[in-house]
């Protein structure tokens, strides 16, 4: 039985993902960390920004024997600002998550203020208030479990009774480790079909292609 439906953000219910890719991967290229788009994907999607930059900063070492931190949060910070008018609510997101008549959760890699305002931007922080949580609440964000056990919690639902709806491979492994239901979504502009292929790789239960489809589906639940 499902009692609780627990989404995540980026790629899910805010199309920023391919935005925030577009910016990482031209930042991470002019210092001279360029990456594989699928590759980049693959491995940090659904990340903590914490874990995130740490994750950067080792390769930096690494391949460039130099630290990029400072750097990089600066770049980043001054191009996301730049880039924030092109975000939105990916298509049909707020009609299906109208559609969910149980407790529903938004649970995050995202940091508290980021999440509140992409929501706000996208007309969907109303529907969550005040079940919005970020890496902020937890000690270990994705792919651990812990930020889908807080938000079950904080809902008073039982693990086992959630549905987990993800993109990422880190967000499929975090909601399984949790004991949770998990659907692999597709919708946001950022994937493709090996993107596809590393969620059923990573076990979800199931596909959804995109709001128009899932909307019926969690109004069934």
């Amino acid at each position: 039985m499902i009692a609780a439906v627990i989404f995540d953000c980026d790629g899910v219910l805010v199309d920023s993902e391919a935005v925030y890719h577009e910016v990482e991967l031209a930042v991470l290229a002019e210092m001279g960390l360029p990456y594989d788009r699928h590759d980049f994907k693959a491995r940090f999607m659904g990340m903590s920004d914490k874990a995130f930059h740490a994750a950067l900063e080792a390769d930096a070492l690494e391949r460039l024997g130099r630290s990029i931190t400072v750097d990089l949060k600066s770049q980043f910070r001054e191009r996301f600002a730049a880039a924030s008018e092109r975000l939105a609510a990916v298509p049909g997101a707020a009609a299906a998550v109208d559609a969910v008549r149980l407790p529903k959760a938004v649970a995050s890699s995202s940091t508290t203020a980021a999440l509140e305002f992409k929501l706000k931007l996208s007309g969907l922080w109303e529907r969550f208030v005040p079940h919005v949580y970020s890496a902020e609440h937890v000690t270990h964000s994705k792919p651990a479990p812990d930020l889908f056990l807080y938000a079950a919690s904080a809902l008073g639902i039982a693990p086992a009774e959630c549905l987990v709806i993800e993109d990422s491979v880190n967000g499929v492994r975090a909601g399984l480790a949790a004991g949770m239901r998990v659907w692999g979504f597709m919708g946001g502009g950022h994937m493709d079909e090996p993107a596809r292929a590393r969620l059923l790789d990573a076990g979800v239960e199931r596909i959804v292609e995109n709001w128009s489809k899932a909307a019926p589906l969690l109004a069934a639940l």
